[in-house]
Order: structure tokens, then sequence, then C-alpha cells
């Protein structure tokens, strides 16, 4: 399926969500699977057609590294439990967007760069918004229901690897240490999210995106 096509088909079902309050749509997926590009994308054709878009991403709203790294740096259940702060992420952004939310909302609260709080502005959603958000484990249990719409953005490990070779290749500065964070920490956390949560099964649309120039779609529950 061409990018066009593919981005159509998924924002067809999102413009029919029922508004207010604002849609609130997860780009769920594996790390380096190709969630930031698809909801940056799915953001610049919404935008297109008159709709005011929210981008936020669960980067935006880490522990700190002393939380992060308190089982220890590898670990991949630390990885997976404790990653993120849900509570401020549901506080800030999830909830004021909700049913009965009074639509001041935050798109972030720490930056994982510098291991410090962000002062992101609190700014006020319209009621036809669409929040686009993207991160790993977003379909966990303490966020399920905070979601009005789930996309799953599907790749193999294999796939996602090599793509981390390059990607964070800067942020590590060295691919041996890339390939082991991935083999230890990340690869293993996000099996154990698979293996708790099921999140291909229950997203609404699944995109395998080995390909992204010829990515499949899958509609599963709308």
């Amino acid at each position: 399926m061409r990018r066009t096509e593919l981005i159509t088909h998924i924002t067809d079902p999102i413009t029919r969500l029922k508004r207010p309050p604002p849609a609130k749509i997860a780009i769920d997926g594996i790390d380096a699977s190709g969630k930031t590009t698809l909801a940056d994308e799915l953001a610049v054709f919404l935008q297109k057609t008159g709709y005011p878009i929210i981008r936020a991403s669960i980067d935006g709203f880490h522990n700190s590294r002393e939380v992060r790294h308190q089982r220890g740096s590898l670990s991949p259940d630390g990885y997976f439990y404790d990653s993120f702060d849900y509570p401020a992420l549901k506080k800030l952004l999830l909830d004021p967007l909700s049913e009965n939310g009074d639509l001041h909302y935050q798109t972030a609260l720490f930056d994982f760069r510098t291991d410090g709080a962000v002062k992101a502005p609190i700014e006020i959603a319209p009621p036809n918004a669409i929040l686009l958000f993207d991160g790993i484990f977003l379909q966990r249990p303490e966020l399920t229901a905070s979601w009005d719409f789930t996309i799953f953005v599907d790749v193999s490990f294999e796939v996602a690897l090599a793509r981390a070779l390059e990607r964070d290749l800067p942020l590590f500065g060295d691919k041996a240490v890339v390939l082991g964070r991935y083999q230890k920490r990340y690869i293993p956390a996000q099996q154990l999210y698979m293996d708790l949560c099921y999140p291909r099964d229950h997203a609404n649309i699944v995109v395998e995106n080995d390909d992204p120039l010829n990515a499949c779609l899958i509609f599963k529950h709308l």
C-alpha cells in the first residue's frame, strides 16, 4: 500500500470519532518501529483537513534516571515498570482532554536527555482537537481506558534492531552499546509487554511496518 493511501485509510476512522472532548489517539509499538514518523504523518494530513492537532509523546513523561535504573541500567523489568510517570501523564494531559476535563493540558514534564524537569506551557485544547500520542507500552492497564483509538505499529525485532543501530548511535555513541542495551534491556522488556498486554490483538488498527513504503494495514476493532 502506498504511504499516502495508508495515511488516508488510518485517518478515516479517526475523523469519525465522536467529539467533544478531544479524540485521544495512541500510536503504540516497540522501539524503532516507526511510531513517531507515523504520528507526524497523521498530524500533517489531519491538519490539512482542518483538525486542531495536539502532538505529544511518552518521551515527555520519563521518570528520573534514578527511578528508571533502580533495578539496574540493563534490567528489562526496570524498562517496563519504571520508565515512565503514568500518573503525571494522566493528570497533565490525558485527563484534561477527557470527558469532564477542563481542556487545560501540558505535553511534557521531563527531559530524559538532561535528566531534568521541563516547563511545558499550559495550553487550552479546542473541543474538536485530536491528540496524537506516540510511545511504547501505551496499551498497558494504567492507560487503556484513556484512549479513544489505538494504532499498533508492528515490526520484527530484527528490523527494529537494525534501525536502532543507526538511529540511536548519536545517543549512545557506540554500536556495541546500542546492541547491548537492545538485546539485554529493550527487546526483553518489549517481549514482556507483548506477553502481558497483547497490544497487537487489542489495537484498533495494526500497521505492519517492516517496509514503511509498502506497509500493510490491518483493521482490527473499528
